[in-house]
């Protein structure tokens, strides 16, 4: 009997901070690890040792003047070293590479959200990943105002798990989220768009159903 190689697929996980796409990301990781899929799980910005310093530059309040342009550039150092250190590799070893945020995020907060003209994103897109897209996206759709209170709630205040992005006031999340729509409309094929605003088990299934072809395929 012939037997087929499962295409180890790019998958990303997208959305506002607060929308729930980590939190997902981390049941989904449990439940295909449960159905015997081989996958690596990554995030951004901060997926490699070198990503973790520039993480650090990005996300700390004290930088609350940085310019976006310098933003957009540590995005993509970021991006590029993630790549060629992390994921690609991954995928060549046959592992799907489930990662929290890729260029899509870039995209919505610094194109959309920052207002950097969006062919100044794609042409550092350009140098940097070629233009490389992920397979698959999950988005996790989600009003900017009930995206901003969740990532105010007291347990992230009080964890010190309030970023410098997550500080910024509604109409940026509402930029965001513009971006993160306006994406998914171009690209309808490749976006799964997620309902992140009804229950965590009625999200947690409908992410489990944009994947169920990883785990029937794993069988």
């Amino acid at each position: 009997m012939l037997e087929f190689a499962v295409v180890a697929l790019f998958i990303t996980f997208e959305g506002l901070d607060g929308s729930g796409k980590s939190t997902h990301l981390e049941r989904a990781a449990r439940w295909l690890e449960s159905q015997g899929v081989r996958f690596v799980k990554t995030h951004e910005p901060g997926g490699t040792e070198i990503g973790l310093g520039i993480r650090k530059l990005l996300l700390d309040h004290r930088h609350a003047r940085m310019d976006g342009r310098v933003e957009l550039l540590l995005m993509f150092a970021d991006r590029r070293q993630h790549l060629v250190e992390t994921i690609e590799p991954a995928l060549a070893a046959g592992f799907h590479v489930l990662c929290d945020r890729f260029t899509d995020s870039t995209i919505a907060y610094q194109g959309y959200g920052r207002g950097l003209p969006l062919e100044e994103v794609d042409e550092v897109d350009r140098f940097s990943t070629s233009r490389r897209r992920p397979d698959r996206t999950l988005y996790f759709d989600l009003p900017a105002a009930a995206a901003r209170r969740r990532g105010h709630s007291g347990h992230r205040r009080r964890s010190g798990n309030v970023d410098r992005l997550d500080a910024e006031e509604l109409a940026f999340y509402e930029r965001v989220r513009s971006g993160y729509l306006e994406q998914s409309r171009r690209e309808p094929e490749r976006f799964r768009v997620v309902d992140s605003s009804t229950s965590i088990v009625a999200t947690e299934l409908a992410v489990r159903e944009a994947l169920a072809d990883l785990v029937s395929e794993a069988r």
